[in-house]
């Protein structure tokens, strides 16, 4: 009798469609291959690393021709449950399984020539563990919540039992949300085989978060994932949530798709982020993900945030999700007071007569210094966002007009001072990262004297020191969290209260809890208002939101709580008047009712094609062709929108023209088939993802957040 032959199929990460079919030697592999098996195989010339979804004793190709697996990794399988979400995900994302599931697996278990070490690796990591003392910070117990706080936890522990429930957590921003769910995580993790997800959506934030998580479960094994963590540590790390050692996972969107075998319950801070939506590789929202994970696992999901996103906001107002509400602010301050400066008053302007006005052109309004000067006076910091980093983003010739274009992109080389980028000033791309020196003329004409445009938060910094010289002054964006200190020594500054003015980018306003925070100004607030983007708006007010919120956070009943300032040419803007009343919700029912009269998500469904090319022409041309193809086979209906295909807003960024197409339904299944009959017909004539024809490089994304 001859014995069957054993077929693996196994996927890679590729940008194609099909799985590979490989032979596996169980005598030379020493078991019996599992679902789910990472393993080592030859590819071409070379080798890959791929994982196994098919076990099988026979093939459509001819055995003998079929190649062998080499090695397995020194790893359990993918659970079934992972396999599932990264299926799902696969198929709604329109990417291949292998793309997909993939680069979700740290570096360390994808270098097969080092699989023979890791055991070695494991065990001498085990052995310098040292359990290091943490410090209790931020610990409130269940009898310190008050009343609000405990009504929240109640209906939380409410209906506990396995079942998915999306519930949605709004709060007022220090209200105390993180104290509710992190209480909830308790009674979950009181079961010792128990798993909890805890998903955040910046690198910044988790170093706090992770302080604060350590003083409520000193005695459970926590895995943190993200970016920011060495290869080493993370591929550990996602060994023991992998294995359910780790019964806590605390990450950024990659740890949504972490193997988690005793999962129980999941949290999503700050859920309304568009950090969590993934902007390369295959485009999927952590959140989105995470909820029909919970709903798959049949467990209860949290969605947290003092400005829900418009879809979570609505789902809870119609009752999909449960809606639960913390109303005021975790001590019983004030929240605090909103004051709009109109920049084109000139009350708010210095005047050449001013004693208190800068030598130079003042970067701020006499309005907002004088604001500053008051908060020094009463020992309290001031937090000022410019949401944009280095010296200032365009260099420029009086005499030519010439400015500073980057050679590889359709935008400008932002001037960054000395220190932040090297030992000399340099002009530097935002978008490809090319760096250049600064010239010491103008490449076209020759002038000598060049000018900057606008400002950043290095040229702000150094007008505050001059105007503020006794002021300790910190800048806090990711030039200076580069340096050796890194970005939670320059946090930790702020809290020390060993710094009097902060200004910064985005990176200050989220999630942070300072405590003596009396003054925050916005700058070029405007600048994020008009935009091409329909979700401009319902952004700036959640950043105003979260930043108007890092004000008076320490203060008890009765206390001032602090005030925000917003330089704006339009303070007559419905995001201006909204926040002056901290009205969240009557903003999203505002955003609601513009949304639901133009047709746009949430009420109807999209889709981006993204073409590249070495020319603007062919990129619209292909796109072109596409929305012919899709005409002619009867698919634009009134259910189905196709636009006509336009440059992306930034339309050449590293040598390659960018256009897109937006494809629109009300009906997700509509849209679903079609994005898969794209898929079926562009892969038709390509090689992966590049047009065998016109070598233009394609790209499906579902729910893109920015258009």
């Amino acid at each position: 009798m001859i014995d069957k032959p054993i077929v693996v199929q196994v996927v890679l990460d590729k940008p194609l469609a099909q799985g590979f079919d490989y032979l596996w030697d169980a005598q030379k592999l020493g078991k019996l291959p599992e679902i789910g098996q990472l393993v080592d195989v030859p590819f071409g010339r070379s080798k890959a690393v791929g994982v196994v979804i098919k076990v099988s004793d026979h093939s459509e190709f001819d055995i003998e021709k079929l190649k062998t697996v080499n090695q397995i990794a020194p790893l359990p399988p993918l659970d079934s449950a992972l396999l599932a979400l990264m299926n799902f995900a696969s198929q709604y994302y329109v990417h291949s399984l292998g793309e997909t599931i993939l680069p979700a697996i740290p570096q360390m278990w994808k270098k097969a020539d080092e699989w023979e070490k890791i055991p070695r690796k494991l065990e001498l990591a085990e052995k310098k563990k040292i359990k290091k003392e943490i410090a209790a910070e931020g610990l409130i117990t269940e009898a310190q919540l008050n009343p609000n706080q405990k009504q929240a936890l109640q209906d939380l522990l409410n209906n506990t039992g396995q079942s998915f429930r999306a519930i949605l957590l709004q709060g007022q921003t220090g209200s105390g949300k993180t104290a509710v769910f992190l209480n909830w995580l308790a009674s979950i993790l009181k079961d010792e085989k128990a798993q909890v997800l805890l998903l955040v959506p910046e690198i910044n934030l988790t170093p706090q978060l992770e302080r604060r998580v350590r003083a409520y479960f000193p005695d459970k094994t926590m895995a943190v994932l993200h970016s920011g963590v060495s290869e080493k540590k993370r591929g550990i790390a996602w060994l023991e949530a992998m294995t359910g050692k780790a019964q806590i996972i605390l990450g950024t969107r990659l740890a949504a798709l972490t193997p988690m075998p005793n999962l129980r319950a999941i949290v999503v801070d700050e859920e309304h982020d568009p950090s969590y939506k993934q902007q390369e590789g295959t485009r999927y929202s952590a959140r989105d993900l995470a909820i029909w994970r919970a709903h798959d696992r049949k467990i209860p999901i949290l969605l947290s945030s003092a400005t829900p996103s418009l879809e979570t906001w609505m789902a809870a107002q119609a009752g999909r999700y449960e809606y639960i509400r913390l109303d005021q602010r975790a001590r019983g301050a004030s929240l605090p007071r909103v004051h709009l400066i109109n920049t084109r008053d000139p009350q708010n302007q210095f005047s050449h007569g001013d004693v208190s006005a800068p030598k130079e052109k003042s970067l701020i309004t006499k309005t907002l210094a004088n604001a500053i000067s008051k908060a020094l006076e009463a020992k309290k910091q001031s937090l000022i966002l410019i949401n944009r980093r280095g010296y200032a983003p365009v260099l420029s010739c009086n005499a030519c007009n010439w400015l500073s274009k980057c050679t590889q992109c359709s935008t400008y080389t932002v001037m960054h001072k000395a220190g932040a980028l090297g030992r000399r000033a340099v002009l530097s791309c935002h978008h490809c990262g090319l760096v250049s020196p600064i010239p010491n003329h103008c490449p076209d004409c020759g002038n000598a004297d060049l000018k900057t445009l606008g400002h950043g938060t290095q040229k702000l910094e150094d007008a505050i020191e001059k105007m503020w010289p006794q002021a300790r002054v910190l800048r806090v964006d990711t030039d200076s969290s580069r340096k050796s200190k890194g970005a939670e020594a320059l946090f930790q500054e702020i809290h020390e209260g060993n710094v009097d003015i902060v200004v910064g980018t985005q990176m200050i306003a989220k999630g942070h809890d300072y405590q003596n925070i009396g003054l925050v100004a916005v700058l070029d607030a405007d600048s994020r208002l008009y935009s091409a983007d329909f979700r401009a708006a319902e952004r700036l007010f959640a950043q105003l939101v979260q930043v108007a919120g890092r004000a008076g956070r320490s203060g008890v009943d009765g206390e001032e709580s602090g005030a925000i300032m917003i330089e704006t040419q339009y303070p007559e803007s419905p995001v201006f008047q909204y926040l002056l009343r901290h009205d969240v919700d009557g903003f999203l029912a505002f955003t609601a009712n513009e949304r639901e009269e133009a047709a746009l998500p949430p009420y109807s469904y999209q889709a981006l094609i993204h073409a590249e090319a070495k020319s603007l022409e062919k990129a619209i041309r292909f796109l072109n062709e596409l929305k012919g193809r899709l005409k002619n086979r009867g698919m634009m209906t009134r259910e189905l929108r196709v636009y006509d295909p336009v440059p992306k807003p930034v339309m050449r960024v590293a040598g390659s023209e960018r256009a897109q197409l937006v494809i629109e339904s009300a009906n997700r299944k509509v849209l679903q088939e079609t994005l898969e009959m794209i898929d079926q017909d562009l892969r038709q004539d390509s090689q992966g993802r590049i047009s065998k024809t016109s070598r233009i490089r394609w790209l499906i994304e579902r729910d893109p957040i920015a258009i």
